[in-house]
């Protein structure tokens, strides 16, 4: 009888839990305006699509700038916070206006704070969060995301976060034997969502005012073989 009534408890804990996860899937459906797309600079187009609500996490300040210049260009204000050593050339190179870019470099054990109230006003924020985010944090944060139809952009870890993108084998261009000078870089983006398998995407991070925009590396062209030779086609 016991070992019933044991069962017949673990059973509507067990229905009790799995309730509690449909209702915060639910909300999270319903919490805050629909998500929209944000515009995506042109080179990061096949490997990610920002999108209103969502977090999203780099692991390099280039990707975060990338990732902030397509809304920036089409006009939408942004914020940096936590980034004292923010280059504002290489920002600009990026494509960032930095007439709407908010900076807030140093904002200390406010960053949740600051970062909060910044979600209320622009459309992107990037954040180099503290060493550790607790997932309560994280999730606090997304459901002010969702509300307000804002994206952030972590540059560290962060929990949950909708897409991760990292770099990979960074080639440099301009330094022949021993000389000359560092003018671009050549780096592979990997895009992860979720447990999928990554997606690949080869850019030029320019280094040189000549080039001001990231690029594309255009796939090589496939290798055309000679026509055989007379003799040996006729044997």
């Amino acid at each position: 009888m016991a070992t019933s009534s044991s069962a017949a408890s673990s059973g509507a804990t067990s229905a009790a839990a799995e309730i509690a996860r449909l209702r915060e899937r639910m909300q999270r459906m319903t919490d805050g305006v629909p998500r929209r797309p944000l515009p995506t600079h042109p080179a990061l187009g096949g490997a990610v699509q920002l999108r209103t609500g969502g977090s999203y996490e780099a692991d390099s300040t280039s990707l975060a700038l990338a990732l902030m210049a397509g809304p920036s260009q089409a006009g939408e204000w942004c914020a940096v916070v936590g980034v004292p050593d923010f280059g504002a050339e290489a920002a600009a190179a990026a494509g960032v206006d930095l007439g709407r870019t908010v900076l807030v470099p140093e904002p200390g054990e406010q960053w949740l704070e600051v970062t909060a109230a910044l979600v209320d006003v622009v459309a992107v924020v990037v954040l180099r969060p503290p060493p550790r985010v607790g997932e309560h944090v994280a999730e606090k944060l997304g459901a002010r995301l969702r509300k307000r139809g804002g994206v952030l952009v972590a540059l560290g870890p962060w929990p949950r976060c909708e897409v991760r993108l990292t770099t990979a084998e960074p080639r440099w261009t301009g330094v022949g034997l021993g000389h000359g000078h560092l003018r671009s870089r050549q780096v592979v983006v990997e895009t992860r969502r979720g447990s999928a398998p990554p997606r690949r995407t080869t850019l030029w991070f320019p280094g040189e005012p000549a080039e001001t925009h990231l690029r594309p590396v255009p796939a090589p062209a496939p290798a055309v073989l000679p026509d055989a030779h007379p003799a040996v086609a006729a044997s």
